[in-house]
């Protein structure tokens, strides 16, 4: 190895123990990578992948406008609506309550693709009803984070969005693609969430009584509370454009809809049933559009900076000629590489457009699909996530139980490390 490899090994661990001191993402990745490109003399490197990153115009347009619909769905509280309609049915079901939550929660992640957002809006309500029904709060914080891999069914999805631009197709055939196996991995989730709380033996109907952990109610106060009579119009809001896309790609191939089509006829909608002013509904939308760009945008030029090092300083090209041998050992990289990245930056996002920047182009090279390696690297750092005791969301979902994040990821990483089993085997 070149004296430029070992450099980039030696920016790439004080790179990670930067993100473990929970640095900004965004800035340790930006200086990490202009530091590889300056030490292998081509300083350049990073300013041109800066700038193209910066108009990536099919990332910019399908990721702003999603983001700029969700900012107007929880500005309307259409998002509490649908959370709201989707617990009603859930009183008095035992054990059962557990599979019936991570439906629940599976679904209204295909609307809300943020975990803290999702565990803001519907923790309340399905944490308090797990742990009155005789789960161990711990177990019900791990439920609601276990729960939300149905949301690459949306073509909002910003991993969707960024594989299918690494493997230029539509976004709808990346979700038609990867939606088999999804439906697959959602229904083992809530098998191995089931076998996690028997085995910690989480669940008894009498309760537990006193954890001895402070019951979050500080968080709690902070959180919105669900309408008691949820309007089933604003309830379908967030869930319209995503049937759109659907209905037309499916119904109708010959017309093609854009996701920021779909995202404005979304923004129409929610005008026309909550009546709300037009002018502050249209400032809310482009806020979240400037919004996105700044913080999922400002990620992926990040890692494009990054990865961007790792290539001038030789790393990736040696990576790369290791993983030509073996689709297998390619597999293991997508799977274990982003996931361990998501447990030390508690970000799903930065974990896995790191990876995707940097070796998913190359899948063919490896005897494998962009889809696929790109689909493994995502749902792996998603995985990672919900298993780091920093990811924000988790420490969110811990407050609201009234649990420790250690004892809630204890519960989830067996449930993560067997679902990444399970997608090896089935991509």
């Amino acid at each position: 190895m070149t004296i430029y490899v070992w450099s980039a090994i030696a920016v790439v661990i004080l790179t990670l123990a930067a993100l473990i001191r929970r640095y900004d993402t965004k800035l340790v990745l930006l200086i990490a990578g202009l530091a590889m490109c300056c030490l292998s003399m081509n300083p350049m490197a990073a300013f041109q992948q800066f700038d193209k990153s910066m108009t990536n115009s099919a990332l910019i347009i399908s990721i702003c406008s999603s983001m700029g619909f969700a900012a107007c769905v929880t500005m309307t509280k259409c998002d509490l609506h649908l959370v709201s309609l989707l617990t009603k049915p859930l009183n008095k079901l035992g054990i059962l309550l557990l599979p019936c939550c991570m439906i629940v929660t599976g679904i209204a992640s295909v609307a809300i693709g943020s975990l803290a957002g999702l565990c803001a809006a519907i923790g309340p309500t399905l944490v308090g009803l797990m742990i009155r029904a005789g789960f161990r709060p711990a177990m019900a914080a791990a439920v609601i984070i276990s729960s939300t891999l149905p949301n690459y069914w949306s073509p909002g999805s910003t991993d969707n969005i960024y594989v299918a631009k690494l493997a230029n197709i539509p976004v709808m055939d990346m979700v038609t693609y990867v939606a088999p196996t999804t439906l697959i991995l959602s229904a083992l989730s809530i098998v191995f969430v089931m076998i996690v709380c028997l085995l910690f033996k989480d669940y008894r109907k009498e309760g537990f009584g006193s954890t001895g952990v402070h019951p979050g109610e500080d968080i709690q106060k902070k959180l919105p509370d669900l309408p008691e009579k949820p309007n089933l119009l604003m309830a379908f809001a967030p869930l319209l454009p995503v049937v759109l896309l659907f209905v037309i790609s499916l119904c109708f191939p010959g017309v093609k809809m854009s996701v920021a089509t779909a995202m404005l006829m979304g923004l129409i909608y929610v005008m026309i049933v909550t009546r709300l002013n037009p002018q502050q509904l249209c400032s809310k939308f482009f806020d979240g559009m400037g919004s996105g760009y700044g913080s999922i945008l400002g990620l992926i030029i990040a890692a494009g900076v990054f990865a961007a090092g790792l290539k001038s300083c030789g790393l990736i090209s040696l990576f790369i000629d290791y993983l030509k041998n073996s689709s297998d050992v390619a597999k293991l990289g997508a799977s274990f590489g982003p996931y361990l990245l998501g447990i030390i930056t508690g970000s799903g996002n930065a974990a896995a457009f790191a990876f995707n920047e940097s070796v998913t182009p190359h899948a063919l090279e490896f005897g494998m699909k962009i889809e696929d390696l790109g689909f493994i690297a995502c749902v792996s750092a998603t995985l990672g996530r919900v298993s780091s005791p920093l990811a924000a969301g988790v420490i969110l979902i811990a407050g609201i139980a009234g649990a420790s994040p250690l004892d809630v990821v204890k519960r989830s990483i067996p449930v993560m490390l067997c679902t990444i089993g399970a997608l090896y085997f089935l991509v």
